[in-house]
Parts: C-alpha cells; sequence; structure tokens
C-alpha cells in the first residue's frame, strides 16, 4: 500500500492525473491533489500511524518518470527529502513471504514502461522542432516528435505475435509501447512496441 493508493481512495487524487504526473507532465504529485496541504499532512500521517500499528513492513521506493531522461519524480511542493521520503514509502503485510515481498519491492523499483502514441489527429505539430510523423509521446508543453525525444531509431513490431514481442522486448535494452486512442471503448489500447532494429532481427532468428 502506498501514499498514492490513500489519496485515490479518499477521493483526492484521479489515476488520470497520475498518469499524467507519471509523464512528467505535473511538476509534483501534491499539485494535482484535490485539497490543501494541512489536509494531506494530516491523511498521511494518520496512514502512516494506522499503517504501523498493524506492523506493516516499510520499504522506500524510487519513482521515475515515465520519459526517455527517466527523472525521479517529485511528490512534494516544497521537495523536502523526509517528506519525499514519506511519499516514496510503500507500506507491506507481513503475512507475505520474504521472497513474494523481494518481487513487491523489484516491481514497484522497475521504471515504468515508455509510452508512444498513434496520434487520430495527423496534422498535430511537434512543440519543439515543428515537424511531425505518426507516432508521438506526449510531454508537458505538448506533443513531441520521436527524433526530439530520441527514439526514432526504434523499429515498430505491431501486436498479433506474442512470442515474437515477447522475444524481442527482452533483447531491446530500450523500447516503448505504442497505444491508439480508441473512440468506441474510450480508452487507449496497445498496438504494437518500438524496439532496437537489432533486437527484432535476433528475436527473428529461430
Amino acid at each position: 500500500m502506498s501514499s498514492i493508493d490513500i489519496l485515490i481512495g479518499i477521493g483526492w487524487l484521479d489515476l488520470e492525473a497520475v498518469e499524467r504526473w507519471r509523464r512528467g507532465q505535473i511538476d509534483c504529485l501534491e499539485d494535482a491533489v484535490r485539497t490543501n496541504l494541512p489536509r494531506i499532512s494530516e491523511a498521511m500521517q494518520l496512514f502512516r500511524s494506522w499503517a504501523t500499528a498493524q506492523g506493516l513492513f516499510a520499504s522506500e521506493t524510487a519513482y521515475v518518470a515515465r520519459t526517455p531522461r527517466r527523472q525521479m519524480l517529485r511528490f512534494s511542493r516544497s521537495g523536502d527529502p523526509q517528506i519525499e521520503a514519506s511519499y516514496r514509502t510503500h507500506w507491506v503485510s507481513p503475512e507475505l513471504s520474504e521472497k513474494k515481498r523481494e518481487r513487491l519491492a523489484d516491481k514497484a523499483r522497475r521504471a515504468p514502461e515508455l509510452v508512444v502514441i498513434q496520434p487520430l489527429n495527423t496534422e498535430w505539430t511537434c512543440h519543439r522542432c515543428g515537424g511531425t510523423g505518426d507516432l508521438l509521446m506526449m510531454e508537458d508543453p505538448g506533443p513531441a516528435c520521436l527524433r526530439c525525444v530520441g527514439l526514432d531509431d526504434l523499429e515498430y513490431l505491431p501486436a498479433g505475435d506474442a512470442l515474437l514481442t515477447r522475444r524481442a522486448k527482452a533483447k531491446s535494452t530500450r523500447y516503448a509501447v505504442v497505444v491508439r486512442f480508441s473512440r468506441t471503448r474510450g480508452r487507449y489500447e496497445r498496438q504494437g512496441l518500438l524496439v532496437e532494429p537489432q533486437a527484432l532481427a535476433e528475436a527473428k532468428t529461430p
């Protein structure tokens, strides 16, 4: 259980805002929380007190942005190290085995996947260079082309062959998930992967 889980659970934070924060489009998470700082502080203190009383294990986790730069995400407006550490702390049940706790910690520490979008609007322009393309990555000022974010050397692998996708992903040191918004379903749906050309070639080798 994490601070983000609590803030979402009590209705002060929504998943869309968290996703924008993870993409580096919000400076700090507290800017997206729908209440004032004293109430946030009180809620976090109550959460920590409850977790400690329940005998939960504390595990500090790194939060990395879902951007090619992989910068550390900021939670608080002040940037105070103690407050940041408190937000980053996950609380784990002591009933879980040590092996399962380690798996959960490894999963939490893992950097989030980069997400690239197939735009519905084909007339979009990159906010950095004014160019365009078939794919884009959202940044705070607006959409950016793959060349500007440093992903233009990757090769597109459409979804459909699960085994090939797994092999190419495992062999590629850099990759990004390609999604497209479905108007009928009202959500982004996975279309394929961008992977390193050499990794794809190796994955196709029998």
